[in-house]
């Protein structure tokens, strides 16, 4: 009798821890999520914000909270103290933020190449005047040293041959953030400067003269820009052609609102000629920190997510299936990419921009 009691409670007491096990199994991750916070470029929040992006984190552990800013301003004057990591959209500022911590460490999961988004209409505007044309693939170009000589010569919207489209008594330009916050700013300066020195990257003082007249009257011109890049890419979607004809984007942004169902008919992407790679690069500054960097690069399923948010992984055939799924044109093989400046060299450019504004508004 005593053996058959030892055997029952035996089996009652396995029975009971498989359904704990169950139990533990059903209610998903544990409950005790270690908090991570993170500063990042605003071109990422949609990102972070995903519910299964956050999932993901919290099945090994952490609950990531990312706090949103310029670039720029997470490389220069962000109090970086209260963060585990600062993750800007570009490795120069990364490794700003690198210099400015003592950090050696750095993850880049995933890049972007920048891109101009822009409309049918003015498209096919542009087209005559040799700026706008078609790659071999289908996918759209735009030629920056075409629209560096429009915008040298001041060439208004309305003065444009054959324009009933948008005969609008503006200059010819590209919308951009705040080159005074926002990387993507920086990341256009790279782009049109490397075009205005002569097809060279800046690099002196000498180069910088050159180009600073140009360059300065790129951005001014523009009057009111917003410090962050989702805030022209929204005026892009909702307002339309009349407010933004042509941005400055992250291919990301596009790519990750068509995955929305954002993109409308008659919008379109075009790859500037030539165009920078830009790379988000994470800087952990705490282990905590670090966890997250190795996590986006090396987590298959933060990869895939990141993916469906647009950006370029490691794994190109993740991004393809993407695209191809809905029905997104872009160009795999990027080969006109050039090279940023360097960190200094690059702010010294941005410096000479900023005294154009002259008493500090935007």
């Amino acid at each position: 009798m005593k053996r058959i009691l030892s055997l029952v409670l035996a089996a009652a007491l396995a029975a009971g821890v498989a359904v704990a096990v169950l139990l533990d199994r059903a209610a998903g991750p544990p409950s005790r999520t270690q908090p991570v916070r993170g500063v990042i470029g605003s071109e990422k929040q949609a990102f972070f914000d995903d519910p299964a992006v956050r999932a993901a984190f919290a099945r090994h552990g952490l609950r990531v909270q990312a706090d949103p800013a310029g670039s720029r301003q997470i490389a220069t004057s962000v109090d970086l103290g209260r963060y585990d990591f600062a993750f800007p959209g570009s490795s120069p500022a990364a490794d700003r933020i690198r210099q400015r911590r003592q950090v050696t460490a750095r993850y880049s999961p995933f890049s972007t190449p920048m891109a101009i988004a822009t409309f049918e209409p003015i498209a096919a505007l542009l087209r005559a005047e040799g700026v706008i044309g078609r790659a071999a693939d289908g996918t759209w170009t735009f030629d920056v040293a075409r629209y560096l000589d429009l915008a040298r010569r001041r060439v208004r919207w309305d003065q444009l041959d054959d324009n009933a489209v948008y005969p609008v008594r503006k200059d010819v330009l590209v919308s951009t953030t705040d080159p005074r916050s926002s990387n993507s700013a920086a990341m256009y300066l790279a782009i049109t400067s490397f075009v205005a020195n002569g097809s060279a990257v800046v690099r002196d003082a000498e180069a910088e003269a050159r180009v600073l007249p140009l360059m300065g009257r790129l951005f001014h011109d523009q009057g009111y820009t917003e410090s962050t890049s989702e805030g022209p890419f929204e005026d892009y979607l909702s307002v339309g052609m009349g407010q933004a004809p042509l941005v400055c984007v992250y291919e990301a942004q596009f790519v990750g609102r068509a995955v929305q169902g954002q993109i409308k008919p008659g919008m379109l992407l075009a790859y500037p000629v030539p165009t920078v790679i830009s790379r988000h690069t994470l800087v952990p500054l705490t282990p905590a920190g670090d966890r997250v960097g190795r996590l986006l690069t090396t987590d298959p399923q933060l990869q895939r997510l990141a993916a469906r948010h647009g950006f370029r992984t490691a794994d190109a055939a993740q991004f393809a299936r993407v695209t191809a799924e809905h029905r997104v044109p872009v160009t795999a093989n990027l080969v006109n990419v050039v090279d940023t400046p360097s960190y200094d060299a690059l702010e010294s450019l941005l410096r000479g921009i900023e005294k154009g504004y002259g008493d500090g508004t935007p």
